[in-house]
């Protein structure tokens, strides 16, 4: 786990949500868990690859996340990919929901990490990439790579 500047931990990226996704908007959320997830997190037992959230009777869910189970849970341990309770304020929620079914949004969750000890997901608002986006996107990438490797050499 590294620190950066703003005093965050991170635990896990999914670095396949912004190559898959454009990222309209993102969102800090809290994250119910039980006690050996927390302690399966700070050991850095997290996997965000497959997972998106969804919206179920006004609450927000995280699904498809896997958090490895603790070593030392015994019978306390959690199912590793159980759906989880995102904490978030009821109007976000509404706003999200909204977004979801006019626009065709997805709920993607980009990072989990501590925050002043508390587990927090940023929340990604994302649309789909087309093939020819992702495309666009990678030459983008390489042009911007020859670019700063012809500048350095001068």
């Amino acid at each position: 786990m590294a620190e950066d500047k703003s005093g965050k931990k991170v635990i896990a990226l999914n670095r396949e949500a912004r190559h898959e996704y454009f990222v309209v908007e993102a969102l800090e959320t809290g994250i119910e868990l039980v006690g050996t997830e927390v302690k399966s997190l700070r050991a850095g037992g997290a996997n965000l690859k497959d997972s998106w959230a969804d919206i179920d009777d006004g609450e927000l869910i995280l699904k498809g996340m896997h958090i490895s189970p603790y070593d030392h849970g015994n019978i306390f341990n959690k199912d590793p990919r159980r759906p989880r309770r995102l904490l978030a304020h009821k109007s976000e929620i509404r706003r999200l929901g909204q977004q979801i079914k006019l626009q065709g949004y997805t709920l993607i969750p980009l990072s989990l990490y501590f925050k002043k000890g508390r587990v927090k997901v940023e929340l990604g608002l994302c649309k789909g990439k087309k093939l020819y986006d992702k495309r666009a996107t990678a030459a983008a990438r390489d042009a911007k790579r020859d670019i700063d490797r012809a500048l350095k050499s001068r």
